[in-house]
């Protein structure tokens, strides 16, 4: 019975190799890495295989989640450089091959952050007002009013606000039964996501007319959005940012941030600034900068404080939303139900 039981758990482990009664592999399995070893973006990693000394292995295939890494002719070693990948669990394949058969297994590692995140502070360049019943979601700036999309069940609204006296210009409120996440401008169209509900609107920017609906895919909820030019951004409320296309609204890939710690999640409202992610992580007064091609967090802000104790009320909540002046290269922020909207400068702090 043992060895029926022996037989069974080695044809089912493929990412094992199950020793026989003379100590040697009767399967081809992973010697290095070991599975789920992290490694530092940057860092080098070791591929071994354990063969068996019956096979007669002419080339091995090595592929890095799915795409081609490179070949070898033999069983030597491999290695395989990380730089410029993207963070995250990966996982590797190596297909061997005798000239007849081929052979298939697998084993997942993880790539993690290398580098100690800069830090910010602040100062607060100017203060403007804010509608104290907008809990903001989404906010950009675009020619000297702002998009601020802001949420709840019940009083969900997409508005265009002006500047200086914080006032609705144009508002459309949402149905009830939706709670407004994120929106961002693509061209004459305003994309905005909600929570729960596994949808997403399109408005006439002029007019905000409703034009258009989308669905999610693969991403969990609807938290933060924004567009770099050529792709949406989109938030989920874990620590995976995903990329859409901007005409179909499908998932077209993703990152997953992570700083040197480890995995960073809560990423709530997002804006693209000069190539970089700047996200707010909900619950907290940090606002991380991202790198959007290996999902590595290279610096946070701290605005610890930005909100005086003696202008938060009752209903006031926590910082979210991210707006930036491209032309005249001004940072804004404020929260959900601030009474205030500040222009700020971010400082570098030194050791």
């Amino acid at each position: 019975m043992k060895l029926v039981l022996i037989s069974i758990i080695c044809g089912a482990v493929a990412l094992s190799s199950c020793k026989s009664n003379d100590g040697k592999s009767s399967y081809a399995g992973f010697k290095l890495p070991e599975q789920g070893q992290s490694f530092g973006l940057g860092q080098e990693v070791k591929v071994e295989l354990e063969i068996p000394a019956n096979e007669d292995v002419k080339k091995i295939s090595y592929l890095l989640d799915g795409k081609p890494l490179g070949t070898q002719e033999g069983t030597g070693a491999y290695t395989f450089p990380t730089k410029g990948l993207s963070l995250g669990y990966k996982q590797i394949t190596a297909v061997l091959e005798n000239g007849n058969t081929k052979d298939t297994i697998t084993t997942n590692i993880v790539l993690r952050s290398s580098i100690q995140p800069k830090l910010f502070n602040y100062k607060v360049v100017n203060t403007f007002p804010h509608d104290t019943s907008s809990y903001t979601q989404g906010l950009e700036y675009h020619g000297g009013r702002f998009l601020e999309s802001t949420g709840e069940y019940g009083s969900s609204s997409l508005r265009w606000v002006d500047l200086k006296t914080g006032k609705a210009l144009q508002r459309i409120n949402l149905d009830p039964q939706y709670f407004a996440e994120g929106s961002t401008l693509v061209g004459d169209k305003i994309v905005l996501l909600t929570w729960r509900e596994n949808v997403g609107f399109t408005y006439d920017a002029k007019t905000l007319k409703q034009n258009g609906t989308f669905t999610y895919q693969n991403s969990r909820e609807g938290w933060g959005l924004t567009f770099d030019g050529k792709r949406l951004i989109k938030s989920d409320g874990t620590n995976r940012i995903w990329f859409l296309n901007k005409d179909t609204y499908k998932e077209e890939s993703y990152v997953d941030v992570y700083d040197n710690n480890g995995p960073v999640d809560q990423l709530n409202e997002l804006e693209y600034i000069d190539g970089k992610i700047y996200a707010n992580i909900y619950q907290s007064d940090n606002i991380a900068i991202i790198d959007p091609n290996t999902g590595v967090i290279e610096a946070y802000a701290n605005l610890t404080g930005i909100l005086p104790a003696k202008d938060k009320f009752a209903n006031t909540d926590v910082l979210n939303g991210i707006a930036w002046d491209a032309a005249g290269k001004r940072l804004f922020v404020t929260g959900k139900k601030f009474d205030k909207l500040f222009e700020i400068s971010l400082i570098p702090v030194t050791k």
